[in-house]
């Protein structure tokens, strides 16, 4: 996938001339909703964190724009007042500071180098392995069926079977005991919903 299939999100941000990244239409699909992902009145703040994180770091991943910046740009965007803000920040910040020590637990999983990853699927991992190792509050199945909308939403077509790929073979490690429960019960990802990842917007 190029830089170029980056989508728009559902805030109803418009890119500008100050934007480090200008983002092209969305993509359209078929088999989904008419949005392509769930209706937007359905993300909770968390959700809408995730998206605002990924466009954020996708601006990081392409033009090496420097975090404080990018931060700046993105709070403003329409629609960030409906995103928990601290998640947001967690998601944003701590992905740049942690970049290589994730990037060592994804490469090993990866078919490709990592420089071949679309920055979306790429940027997609980080937030699913940063929530894995520090956002223990929020069920694996969630942090894993969120990362898959992100990539469904923003990615190319087959980006989110990469990423499930990816994050499902580095849960048994980075959350051992509550991936070993939930085999323990036969527990199916369906059962996790948005509704389990806290506050709703």
């Amino acid at each position: 996938m190029s830089e170029n299939d980056y989508g728009n999100d559902d805030s109803g941000a418009s890119a500008s001339s100050s934007h480090p990244a200008k983002r092209p239409p969305k993509q359209s699909r078929t088999g989904l909703k008419s949005t392509g992902v769930r209706k937007a009145a359905s993300k909770s703040a968390r959700s809408r964190a995730r998206e605002f994180a990924l466009q954020a770091l996708y601006q990081h991943l392409v033009g090496g724009n420097a975090p404080e910046a990018i931060d700046a740009f993105t709070r403003d965007l329409a629609g960030f007042h409906k995103a928990d803000s601290v998640h947001y920040d967690a998601l944003l910040h701590g992905s740049i500071q942690m970049a290589a020590d994730m990037d060592a637990l994804i490469t090993p999983l990866l078919d490709r180098k990592m420089a071949e990853i679309s920055p979306i699927e790429h940027a997609v991992m980080w937030i699913g392995v940063y929530e894995f190792q520090h956002c223990l509050d929020v069920p694996w199945r969630v942090v894993l069926n969120e990362c898959i909308e992100l990539a469904k939403e923003f990615g190319g077509t087959d980006g989110h079977k990469y990423v499930n790929a990816v994050l499902n073979g580095l849960a048994p490690r980075l959350r051992a005991a509550e991936v070993a429960a939930d085999k323990a019960s036969g527990a199916s990802a369906a059962a996790a919903t948005p509704a389990d990842d806290g506050a709703q917007a």
